[in-house]
């Protein structure tokens, strides 16, 4: 063996642990590819500038938005709160390389507070809402930056509550740069804007709102002729369900009209209808009390519910009136003077053929037939007291003529004659009572069918007017 070669090597040798050498000596593990990269990103990164080698080059901002769920509607401060998954996508033009130095690694993520970030935020917050922060940022070897975040959005809209509970609100989340003038950061969306308006892939809350669609818009804007500024406008159309509104507030409504309704055909000259409808009244205003906290309270206006609850009142106020007006027309009739010709004319032979009441027979004035049957008697009666002993058949005119001597100064006689005469002259004022209160009575019923008729049209014409207009704001 030549003396400068080492020695030889036995035949058998124990293989080297990993990281050591033959002399003993530890190796360093080769440093990962994510921490070099990451390393070779931020070592000379200024986060305080724009991530532009040319300042003349804008830095195009895509952004998107969908939205996860609307957890409150405050119509009273008129704020409006969701729940939003936010993304954003740039170019940063000093976080590029060559994924082959790096284990042909493409993508990577790096803190946000370690780059820049662009100064886009809402205009319409109003609150900080409790958002989870997502530390990091995806970045691709080409530069793109992709910041994907969720944020719960407390946000000022003018709320429009006057078609409640069949309302639709437009609310709008206006992103653009605080700072940057649109020569520096300019904004894009990511989607087509069709993508955005029906995307409800995310969207989980089934509560008292529904999603419609959001749209979007892109316009430029200036300050008092300064230098103008990119906007992207996300309009987040939102429907009220309004079946609970509906089963709660309007179907008690309803039925208590109804019921109001109902109560006409209590007979009119019964004291029963005024206390059924006061008892409604009263019923309607307790409903009232217990639903005045469930309707919506703005100091802009008063939903449209509201305003058909104080005229379903006011309604029916004005059917306990005519009930009171009507009881009071046909009660006590002994009191009241005979129906004056014209209310005669008036109501019970115009009225009757307006309203197209069959039998009008029975409202056709009755007192000339009894005037003309108490002329009659009277006529008679006279006659008999000049002649009281008048007969009609010869032989009755034969058998007085022998009794009239013996009758004509008989004191019992005339004592009988002028109970008669007592007794016919109460008849007949109290067949001339009856006649009055029958002919009150009649125009009692034929005021009350008129003012029923009336009442229901009103009703009717308002309840179609409300329905209507629901249903044409409810389907547009």
């Amino acid at each position: 063996i030549h003396p400068s070669l080492p020695p030889p090597l036995p035949s058998f040798m124990p293989p080297c642990p990993a990281g050591t050498r033959g002399g003993g000596q530890t190796l360093e593990p080769a440093e990962p590819a994510l921490r070099r990269l990451s390393h070779h990103l931020l070592a000379h990164y200024q986060k305080g500038t724009r991530p532009v080698r040319d300042w003349r080059t804008t830095t195009n901002v895509a952004i998107d938005l969908m939205v996860y769920a609307i957890l409150s509607v405050d119509e009273k401060n008129q704020v409006l709160t969701t729940y939003i998954w936010y993304r954003q996508h740039w170019t940063d033009e000093f976080l590029r390389w060559d994924p082959a130095h790096f284990d042909n690694l493409t993508q990577i993520s790096l803190p946000a507070e370690s780059i820049w970030v662009p100064d886009i935020l809402i205009n319409e917050f109003v609150d900080v809402g409790r958002s989870p922060r997502v530390p990091y940022v995806y970045v691709g070897h080409h530069g793109e930056v992709q910041n994907l975040k969720p944020i719960q959005v407390m946000t000022a809209c003018s709320l429009d509550i006057y078609n409640f509970p069949f309302d639709v609100q437009n609310c709008s989340l206006t992103f653009t740069s605080w700072l940057h003038h649109i020569h520096d950061i300019n904004l894009s969306l990511w989607r087509q804007p069709e993508l955005v308006k029906f995307d409800r892939s995310v969207f989980m809350n089934q509560g008292e709102w529904e999603l419609l669609y959001v749209l979007s818009h892109f316009q430029e804007f200036s300050v008092k002729s300064s230098d103008s500024y990119a906007e992207m406008k996300f309009y987040v159309v939102i429907r009220r369900r309004p079946l609970f509104y509906t089963v709660s507030l309007l179907l008690p409504s309803i039925f208590l009209m109804v019921m109001d309704i109902v109560g006409f055909y209590l007979p009119p000259n019964s004291g029963e209808r005024v206390s059924f409808k006061i008892t409604l009244l009263l019923g309607y205003s307790v409903f009232l009390i217990i639903v005045s906290d469930t309707l919506p309270a703005t100091a802009v206006g008063t939903p449209l519910i509201g305003i058909y609850f104080v005229v379903c009142m006011a309604l029916l106020v004005i059917s306990l009136t005519e009930t009171i007006l009507i009881v009071r027309l046909v009660h006590k009739q002994d009191l009241q003077p005979h129906v004056p010709h014209w209310v005669k004319h008036l109501l019970l032979e115009r009225a009757t053929v307006l309203l197209c009441i069959q039998d009008r027979r029975k409202f056709s004035p009755s007192r000339t037939q009894s005037s003309d049957m108490s002329r009659q008697v009277e006529n008679t009666d006279s006659t008999s007291k000049l002649n009281p002993y008048s007969c009609e058949d010869p032989r009755e005119c034969e058998a007085v003529e022998g009794m009239r001597p013996a009758a004509e100064g008989s004191p019992l006689a005339h004592g009988i004659l002028r109970e008669v005469t007592a007794i016919r002259q109460f008849l007949e004022k109290r067949e001339e009572f009856r006649d009055v209160a029958r002919e009150w009575l009649q125009v009692g019923y034929v005021l009350d069918v008129l003012l029923f008729r009336a009442y229901l049209m009103a009703v009717l014409a308002y309840s179609i007017t409300l329905g209507t207009l629901w249903s044409v704001w409810r389907d547009a």
